[in-house]
């Protein structure tokens, strides 16, 4: 682990290769699995906020489960996530034509009907955070649908930092990704 700011960064993100591979995986991570997305105290209040402008670009099906479960929900683990449809796919996944599922509220963004992209747990996956009472916890969460990612982001020689970067600035602001690269260039070296 490496200590950057009040953050714990698992060696994983600069150790593993990763880079979706959506024609492979068709984006089973927002399909599969027993527990939604998980969603940050201050994106509780977004959810409520956007869901009218969201609804227009999400299945009947996700607009039932919202209706019936609210934009978010406690899961099972005490902590809120996204719900999900006959609990297994998250209530926001939409599936385009091609077999490949997105994330609606990602698709209202992209049209403008929406200032907010998504919860930044989506957006930061394979990496997951975890704030504890004195520092987060970042880690690289492997999950077997994945195997295609890795594959790729093998082949392309990309660490999971770098597939992420937009996401980790997001989180954690541009001089914290700055300090990552160093520690990265510098673990790299030690390594070799």
């Amino acid at each position: 682990m490496f200590q950057l700011q009040d953050t714990l960064v698992s060696e994983d993100l600069i150790d593993y290769d990763f880079v979706c591979n959506l024609n492979a995986c068709k984006g089973a991570c927002c399909i599969d699995g027993d527990a939604g997305a998980p969603v940050e105290e201050e994106e509780t209040a977004i959810l409520e906020r956007i869901f009218p402008q969201v609804r227009p670009f999400l299945t009947p099906e996700g607009i039932e489960a919202i209706e019936a479960q609210g934009t978010w929900v406690i899961g099972s683990d005490g902590e809120k996530e996204t719900p999900l449809v006959g609990g297994a796919a998250c209530a926001y996944v939409v599936v385009g034509p091609n077999g490949i599922t997105h994330c609606g509220i990602e698709a209202a963004y992209n049209a403008g009907a929406v200032d907010w992209r998504k919860p930044v747990s989506c957006h930061l996956y394979p990496v997951r955070t975890r704030a504890y009472e004195t520092f987060t916890a970042v880690n690289y969460h492997q999950w077997q649908i994945c195997t295609p990612a890795c594959t790729l982001g093998q082949s392309l020689q990309v660490p999971v930092y770098q597939f992420v970067k937009e996401a980790l600035i997001r989180k954690f602001g541009q001089a914290w990704y700055d300090e990552l690269c160093l520690v990265a260039e510098e673990y790299k070296k030690q390594q070799s």
